[in-house]
């Protein structure tokens, strides 16, 4: 059965469940934009002037998100920077960075990479094999590894770049599962840090803004496949967080049965945060400099410290040495 838009009556092209209308290619772009430039304008995410890096992994959001962003910048002056994490993993990184680069050009953005090998001292790739074999199934915690690096070199690289905001391709879908992921682990605090806002923020930390967190990731695939955008749609070899993807399946299950689900969800946490973050968020005049890389920290050495010194010493243990860049 060919559905019509609900706009103008085109072949659709998309059916949103959680409204229950349907649109043909350019009412489901204008509605995608739509959402975009409402978040940037309801939170005042981007001002005037501002000089905006855009965290660009070459998968289908931060893609997406740079193009937006491009786009919004013809008529909203700021500057755009492209920022890329390469976190050194043989056969899935070295492909998406290149998309990354492919798009900032063809939009004319100025790209820079950073890579774990030159600002950590070894890729991810290296981590795993100093603490343990992915192969055997040992726990080498990858992803945790993964995850404090990228979040120290994005405002590394953020403020390398001179940026007043960072801006990360964080979707509906992934918003949602990060409040309930945190919930769950009782982690209240990590809520009052992960809003769509910050209530204060810390002069060494680049305020991280996510335009597209009112957009769920089918939209943001579909906006890609649509405009022939160029993305990476390859899987990570070490993303096998069962947690979050446990989280990820029950949601989609959910909105399978209540479609609205999510957003019902992320209106919840948006009415919340303003008391969480007032409440659990520990001032950042109370942080640490962190006594080794001097970013601020709860504690005298940051997680991304601490990290990179447990593998040099598991490194040293094993009689293991890797070749600098």
């Amino acid at each position: 059965m060919v559905h019509k838009c609900s706009k103008c009556g085109r072949e659709a092209v998309y059916h949103a469940r959680y409204t229950g209308r349907y649109y043909c290619h350019r009412h489901f772009n204008e509605m995608v934009e739509k959402k975009f430039k409402e978040t940037v304008k309801k939170y005042r995410l981007i001002e005037k002037g501002e000089r905006v890096a855009v965290g660009v992994s070459g998968g289908k959001d931060s893609v997406v998100l740079m193009h937006l962003l491009a786009k919004l910048r013809e008529k909203f002056p700021f500057e755009l920077v492209a920022i890329t994490i390469d976190e050194g993993i043989a056969g899935y990184r070295p492909a998406s960075v290149e998309v990354a680069k492919r798009n900032a050009k063809k939009l004319g953005i100025e790209h820079r990479v950073y890579s774990f090998k030159e600002y950590i001292g070894f890729t991810l790739d290296e981590t795993v094999e100093v603490m343990g074999s992915f192969e055997r199934g040992e726990r080498v915690g990858a992803c945790s590894y993964c995850g404090v690096w990228r979040r120290w070199l994005l405002n590394y690289a953020a403020k390398d770049v001179g940026a007043d905001k960072l801006a990360l391709g964080h979707n509906l879908d992934d918003e949602v599962q990060m409040v309930l992921m945190n919930i769950l682990r009782g982690d209240i605090a990590r809520l009052g840090r992960t809003g769509p806002y910050y209530e204060e923020i810390h002069p060494e930390l680049v305020p991280r803004i996510k335009p597209l967190r009112e957009i769920p990731e089918k939209e943001t695939l579909l906006y890609a496949l649509l405009n022939n955008i160029e993305v990476d749609l390859s899987e990570c070899p070490y993303a096998v967080e069962a947690f979050r993807a446990e989280i990820r399946d029950w949601l989609n299950e959910m909105e399978e049965k209540h479609p609205g689900t999510k957003y019902q969800i992320l209106r919840s946490y948006d009415r919340l945060f303003p008391l969480i973050a007032k409440t659990y968020t520990k001032k950042t005049s109370e942080l640490n400099r962190c006594k080794i890389c001097g970013q601020p920290t709860t504690e005298e050495i940051c997680k991304a410290c601490q990290f990179r010194l447990q593998v040099e010493r598991k490194a040293k243990e094993k009689g293991l040495t890797f070749r600098v860049e």
